[in-house]
């Protein structure tokens, strides 16, 4: 499963909010999948996955939310791989990786986090 960067933070912070009822009900889905199969391997990309495929924002496979949108995600991504020490495209299996993951990032997530619409309502911003 390819996995958009960022959407490791929000797939353990979503609480059933999103930019449409086809997005929701495919975030749901994902992490549904995810916690049935804790020797599911993903890849990490910064580009659209399988979570951008249902956002109202996506077009042609690009984030079209803003007018920078898609360049800005992409910095962002990269920096979060490199706080994290992975590169892009690598496979991780997802029960071994979000506790790395989240021990990596627990002292960034007000710089993170700071621009994300939905960090109010996000469990792992706010835990």
């Amino acid at each position: 499963m390819k996995i958009r960067v960022h959407h490791l933070l929000c797939i353990q912070g979503f609480q059933g909010y999103g930019y449409s009822k086809n997005f929701i009900n495919n975030m749901a889905n994902v992490i549904q999948k995810i916690k049935e199969n804790s020797d599911l391997k993903m890849k990490l990309i910064t580009g659209c996955d399988i979570i951008c495929s249902h956002c109202p924002y996506n077009k042609k496979g690009k984030c079209s939310k803003n007018k920078n949108s898609e360049k800005k995600l992409k910095k962002f991504e990269k920096d979060i791989l490199m706080k994290i020490g992975v590169e892009e495209n690598e496979k991780i299996k997802v029960s071994d990786f979000l506790n790395f993951f989240n021990e990596k990032l627990k002292n960034y997530s007000k710089e993170i986090c700071n621009d994300c619409e939905w960090k109010e309502k996000c469990l792992w911003f706010i835990s």
